[in-house]
Formats: C-alpha cells, sequence, structure tokens
C-alpha cells in the first residue's frame, strides 16, 4: 500500500468524506495516519466534530485496534515561513516579511508557489523519521483539489524544478516530484454514478497517466442500495395495473372495488418503479465505464441521512472490507 495516498474527486462527490474514511481504514491495528487538508474549508474538522483545525498536527480519532488518525490543516504563508527558515535560516526575517505582505504576495500572485508549498508539506511528513529511524506515520492521506486540477496541482513541482535549475528550490521540486511519481504515491478518484463525475473521472485518470502520476483507485461514493432485482424490472413496463391493484389489496391496502384505496396507489407506484428502472439503467451504464479504465473499482454506500461521526466509521469498515486498506 502507497504511503501518501490522494484523494480527488469533481465538486459533490464527497471526495473529503472518503479522504477521512480512508485515513480511519489505514490506520487500523495500531497505525498512524496523518490526513492532511490542503484547500482551507476545515471539512475535516466538521466530519471528526472537532474544532477547526490549526497549522498543526493534532490527534482526532483513535481507529480500530488503535491506530490513530493526525490531522493537519496546511496554511501555505505558514508552510513558507517554514520552508524559508528550513532553507534560508530566516528566522525572525521570515516573521517580518510576513508582516510586511511578502508573504500573502508569494502565495497568492507568485505562478505555482501556493501548489509547492502545499504538496512539499505534505511529501516531508512522508519521509520525516524519529530518533530511531522509523518513519513518524505510516500513511499520509491527503484531501486534494478537484478532479479538474489535479493532475496540475500534483505536477507543479516539475515545473519549478525546471525554472529553478540549481539550488535549494531544485533540489526541494524534484525531492517532492520522487515522492509523488513514486509507488509511494497513489491518487484516487471518487465518483458518483453520474454522467458528468464519471466523465471527469475518466479524464482525470487519462491526464494523470499522461503526466506519469501515479493512479491508485476509484471509489463510487453515495451508491443507492438496490431494491428491485433483474426480474422486477423486467415487469415494470409491462404488469397490468389491474394485477397490481388485486395484489395491494391482497396485501391489506385498500378495497378490490373500482376508485378504492388500493387502485389509487397504482399510479404513483408505477410511475416510483419507472424512475428506478430510469436510474438503474444509467447506473449500470456508467459503472460499465468505469470498468473500462482498468483500475480497481470500490463503492460506498448512501447514507439517506447524512454523514456523522458513526457513519464515517461504517465506511471505513466497508473499504477495511474491500480489501483498500
Amino acid at each position: 500500500m502507497s504511503r501518501l495516498q490522494v484523494v480527488s474527486g469533481k465538486g459533490g462527490t464527497g471526495k473529503t468524506t472518503v479522504a477521512a474514511a480512508l485515513a480511519l481504514a489505514l490506520a487500523e491495528e495500531g497505525k498512524r495516519t496523518l490526513l492532511v487538508e490542503v484547500e482551507g474549508r476545515q471539512g475535516i474538522a466538521q466530519l471528526f466534530e472537532t474544532q477547526a483545525l490549526p497549522y498543526e498536527e493534532r490527534k482526532i480519532a483513535v481507529a480500530p485496534g488503535g491506530g490513530e488518525v493526525f490531522a493537519l490543516a496546511i496554511d501555505p504563508e505558514l508552510a513558507l515561513l517554514d520552508y524559508l527558515q528550513m532553507f534560508y535560516k530566516l528566522g525572525s526575517a521570515g516573521r517580518a516579511l510576513r508582516k510586511l505582505g511578502a508573504i500573502d504576495f508569494a502565495t497568492t500572485i507568485a505562478p505555482g508557489v501556493r501548489d509547492v508549498l502545499l504538496t512539499g508539506k505534505a511529501c516531508e511528513a512522508v519521509r520525516r523519521k524519529d530518533r530511531s529511524g522509523r518513519f513518524v506515520y505510516d500513511y499520509v492521506v491527503m484531501d486534494a483539489p478537484p478532479t479538474g486540477r489535479i493532475t496540475r496541482f500534483l505536477n507543479v513541482n516539475d515545473e519549478v524544478a525546471g525554472l529553478a535549475k540549481i539550488g535549494p528550490i531544485h533540489n526541494q521540486a524534484q525531492a517532492v516530484m520522487r515522492v509523488l511519481k513514486s509507488p509511494e504515491t497513489a491518487v484516487h478518484l471518487v465518483t458518483l454514478l453520474e454522467e458528468m463525475p464519471v466523465q471527469e473521472t475518466a479524464d482525470g485518470i487519462a491526464e494523470l497517466r499522461a503526466a506519469r502520476l501515479p493512479v491508485g483507485r476509484v471509489i463510487v461514493n453515495m451508491v443507492r442500495p438496490q431494491v428491485l432485482d433483474s426480474a422486477d424490472l423486467e415487469l415494470v413496463g409491462s404488469v397490468p395495473r389491474s394485477a397490481v391493484a388485486r395484489s395491494l389489496s391482497s396485501a391489506g391496502l385498500g378495497g378490490a372495488r373500482r376508485g378504492g384505496h388500493a387502485e389509487r396507489l397504482v399510479e404513483p407506484l408505477l410511475t416510483q418503479a419507472e424512475e428506478y428502472a430510469e436510474r438503474y439503467a444509467l447506473e449500470t451504464e456508467q459503472r460499465a465505464v468505469l470498468a473500462e479504465l482498468g483500475v480497481p473499482l470500490h463503492e460506498l454506500p448512501l447514507f439517506a441521512e447524512g454523514m456523522d461521526l458513526a457513519g464515517l466509521y461504517a465506511l471505513a469498515r466497508k473499504l477495511r472490507g474491500q480489501g483498500v486498506s
């Protein structure tokens, strides 16, 4: 299993939820996982029902078997201060630059700097070791930007390394890309069984492969339960309405007389069944498209009442059961 797990997906597919569940799944049996947020939305804190994450690594959950999940919300300005201290030993001078607004300028105006800092901080956590020489974290899970810009986000260090031919900036960018383009990294894409997210997933995989970035898995999120089997679906468009009314009556749902309660239920029931059959056909078509992408495919259920902490642990169990951890 790759030590850096990058999770992306089209907006609205629940990629942050999947990233959080994956972190829990990987942290089982005593493992330590760092869950990294790079978009400043504090979605991780909301999922784990905790306070807003600061720019420091904080334990937010205990996984099955005693494993631990830590979380970090990367602040680009503070990451740049870390970078300046690490390579140039600026110390208080770096803090003075921040007060003057130079740090904010660099992270918002300078092309690519923000993404370099975000990916660099995550890769530093992947490589970090303790005094005994062991990795501090067994896994790092990054809740990354959406699919539409994930390739450029991860590949920006290649561009920086090409611009800066020598020196610490070049060396840092090269070190980051060695992690991102190695088996240490896997980029997972989250989708729904809908045409637009599936198409964006297919496009994203093509772009990642073209950039020689390692594609991991496709995780289909919010999958609705199957309520009708194939035999039932074949009957939806052909069963006589009178037969449905009689079945409802025999089940105690109204009398059999014309215009009775059972007969009034027929139309809305068949309409709902037809809508389900149409959706089922579309989902089957999208599954076929995903199957052709040539990557492992996993599915997570829809929680109709919304996601809470218990639901997050349930998703982690689903991922473990499907061999993701």
